[in-house]
């Protein structure tokens, strides 16, 4: 098996886990906290802020990060899958196995409650869908099918 068939979705479902699921469920004076609130309050903490020339402050936070990971991931899942190979059909199963199992997270974790985690759901559901569509695009006009448009 070659390593493009492995869906690269799965990096950003790792790094908010190690990120949200990880970093521990204890507010900030020590007291317990549910593990959705934990989750939501770590990623809206800033790593970073610019001071904009317009007078405004840009906050750079956790959510934004995984957010802006998940994306250029998803650009590169849709160039891989303009390459036809026996390895695509691979990578585009284990694409849709990614998809389920953050679907259940999604359903199941508390942690994973968040808009942020949504994002992520709905990158690996186009990731899925667009995949399929651009492999079979793509495999169609290889093989010669079907009208010259």
């Amino acid at each position: 098996m070659s390593l493009r068939a492995i869906p690269l979705t799965i990096i950003a479902f790792v790094l908010y886990n190690v990120i949200v699921l990880f970093s521990g469920s204890s507010g900030a004076e020590g007291t317990a906290v549910d593990g959705g609130a934990a989750a939501r309050a770590l990623l809206s903490e800033t790593i970073f802020s610019f001071h904009m020339i317009s007078g405004g402050t840009w906050d750079f936070t956790w959510g934004d990060l995984i957010i802006l990971v998940t994306l250029v991931i998803l650009f590169i899942e849709i160039v891989k899958a303009t390459y036809t190979s026996s390895s695509g059909l691979i990578d585009h199963g284990l694409s849709m196995l990614v998809f389920i199992a953050v679907l259940v997270e999604f359903i199941v974790i508390p942690q994973a409650a968040t808009s942020v985690f949504f994002v992520m759901l709905m990158v690996m559901l186009i990731d899925v869908v667009a995949g399929a569509i651009i492999s079979i695009r793509v495999a169609r006009r290889d093989i010669g099918f079907g009208s010259a448009n």
